[in-house]
């Protein structure tokens, strides 16, 4: 799940911010102003974003930031603002010497990470607005530390104490710079905390106890810093329950012109909106069109009976992590068959729930080991499961979700050959920044990509049902890329948001109103279908130039290993010299 941090600045404050930065650098500061070469200029830019960042770190496999946690108060903030503006300067400056062509092409990509960070931070400003960004640290700190055995126990447990000590002062950060809360932010975030609390009660002591092999002083060390960490963490569920969600207020868009320029950014995509949206619209009734042919041959139903049938064949709770472990072997295998993409790796991903500091309005994940990970193979297929707390109507609408065809569509997506195949090849993306940096139009366009091509290919054999699913999760990607624009440059509100779920993607209500929710805190969420239609337009091109040499396995293998850029450098790197448009 990508969460976009953001800062509302004042300009006095960051003027005397700026000049205490200049008088006392911090460690972001003094590693972002090392060295003058590209090369000096890549090792200063994700040093410092590390320490800015270092959970995303430890995800990427460097464990030299594993004892820190994010920064995030008022100040470091700011002063992030004060080091990427320094960098941006620097970069301009070594772009205009003679690089090399992947220098030329990194060095595109970090000027535009730069900028959207920027972005995020001062005009976006999420870090005063969504207590979401903070809740969803805690866990994902601690447990990627956890889960993944790439150190001896004992010293991956005294690295989760050093972060345990640093959760209540993220916490404090959250409480003292949130202001003006919108009423989905704060109901996100306040289950993200609820939900983290059992695992920090409960999995985090028991992971301890194990991992301390009976040093004593390790156990009293984590004891203290457990209940230091429980403290903050109930404090903080309070105060989101009675302060933010009592004083919470609508205003979640983000505007027209940060939108544009946030798509610009991070996915390098700079159509305007209105040919922006009316590409979504066509595609969206493409797609409709599709769908009501493929209901008409499941016993001749409409669209909506028709996902009433799909639904009927869904798993019970205790069988659904069981179900998608096996969709993955199935949709593996065909891969296989098919030759559809080699697969660099007989490793399966561990199919398990989703981690409840990971459930806010997403039903599947895949966890894959960092590109600089080099002894902890796991990797986790995540499967969001029903709640405690949930009404039985609930539970059965969340289940019906999952129905075997769906499941299949999804593991497509998550494991084989989407994101899971996709970031095997991580190792071999050719610079330290293609292996570092991702944008959403090639990785969640690649696996929406990825669904539609399975099925084209032959998985299913031809059963409308598999077909209707896939159109099913293909109308959900158009639904989002609407509801996205929509809400953020249009004034659309998430009731309406849920209404088009349910009457152009048939998704039931509860599923339907998670879907508008993310929209709200991921306005970036139009990229599955945006980029599964430039890598069409890609795949077609390719073909046209390759002519009878034209492989579909070659140009998947190909594509995956430029690593997951922008799809315009892609173009660029597939087919020198092509000038033509990318969508």
């Amino acid at each position: 799940m990508k969460l976009s941090p953001a800062l509302a600045g004042i300009a006095v404050a960051a003027f005397l911010l700026a000049a205490c930065v200049q008088t006392r650098p911090s460690a972001e500061t003094e590693a972002a102003n090392s060295g003058s070469s590209f090369e000096d200029f890549v090792e200063g830019y994700f040093d410092a974003y590390f320490i800015f960042h270092p959970t995303q770190a430890t995800a990427a496999g460097l464990h030299h930031y594993d004892t820190r946690l994010e920064p995030w108060t008022a100040s470091r903030i700011q002063q992030r603002i004060f080091d990427l503006k320094r960098q941006e300067n620097s970069l301009e400056v070594i772009r205009k010497e003679r690089l090399s062509p992947d220098e030329t092409i990194d060095a595109e990509i970090l000027l535009n990470r730069i900028r959207g960070e920027v972005l995020d931070l001062e005009s976006i400003r999420w870090w005063r607005r969504n207590p979401l960004m903070y809740a969803v640290i805690p866990g994902a700190a601690i447990d990627g530390i956890m889960k993944r055995q790439y150190a001896p126990a004992k010293e991956r447990l005294r690295a989760v104490i050093a972060r345990m000590k640093l959760i209540p002062g993220l916490l404090d950060a959250m409480r003292n710079n949130t202001a003006e809360v919108p009423t989905e932010f704060a109901e996100l975030a306040l289950r993200v905390t609820r939900g983290s609390i059992p695992f920090f009660r409960e999995t985090l002591p028991l992971w301890a106890r194990e991992s301390a092999a009976g040093d004593a002083v390790l156990i009293n060390e984590f004891a203290a810093a457990h209940r230091n960490l429980m403290a903050a963490l109930e404090v903080t569920a309070e105060y989101l329950h009675k302060d933010v969600l009592f004083l919470s207020q609508p205003g979640y868009s983000i505007g027209a012109s940060a939108f544009t320029r946030k798509l610009q950014f991070e996915e390098m995509v700079d159509l305007p909106l209105d040919r922006l949206l009316a590409i979504g619209e066509a595609n969206l009734a493409r797609d409709l069109a599709a769908f009501a042919d493929a209901a008409r041959r499941v016993d001749g139903k409409s669209g909506a009976d028709a996902m009433r049938s799909l639904a009927a064949q869904h798993p019970a709770e205790a069988s659904l992590v069981q179900s998608a472990a096996s969709a993955a072997e199935k949709v593996r295998q065909f891969v296989v068959d098919r030759k559809i993409i080699s697969i660099p790796s007989e490793t399966r991903a561990k199919v398990v729930p989703t981690p409840a500091y990971l459930r806010a309005g997403g039903f599947a994940f895949m966890d894959t080991p960092g590109a600089f990970e080099t002894t902890a193979k796991e990797a986790f297929y995540y499967i969001t499961p029903t709640e405690n707390d949930w009404s039985a109507d609930r539970k059965q609408q969340h289940l019906r979700l999952f129905n075997q065809p769906v499941m299949d569509i999804i593991t497509i997506h998550e494991a084989y050959p989407g994101h899971y195949v996709q970031f095997l090849y991580a190792k071999e993306f050719p610079t330290r920044t293609r292996k570092l940096v991702a944008c959403m139009t090639n990785a969640e366009g690649w696996a929406h990509y990825a669904e539609q091509m399975m099925v084209e290919q032959g998985f299913g054999e031809g059963d409308p049902k598999v077909r209707l699913a896939q159109l099913a999760e293909a109308l959900v990607r158009d639904a989002r890329y609407i509801a996205a624009i929509r809400i953020h440059t249009q004034g659309m509100t998430v009731e309406q948001a849920k209404r088009l779920f349910m009457e152009k993607a048939f998704l039931e209500e509860a599923n339907a109103q998670e879907e508008a929710r993310r929209g709200v805190y991921d306005p970036m969420y139009l990229s599955y279908t945006l980029g599964k239609l430039q890598i069409y337009k890609l795949r077609e091109d390719f073909q046209k130039k390759k002519g009878p040499a034209f492989s579909l396995a070659d140009f998947h293998g190909q594509f995956v290993r430029q690593g997951a850029i922008p799809l315009k450098l892609v173009r660029q790197l597939m087919m020198p010299g092509d000038t033509g448009p990318s969508l």
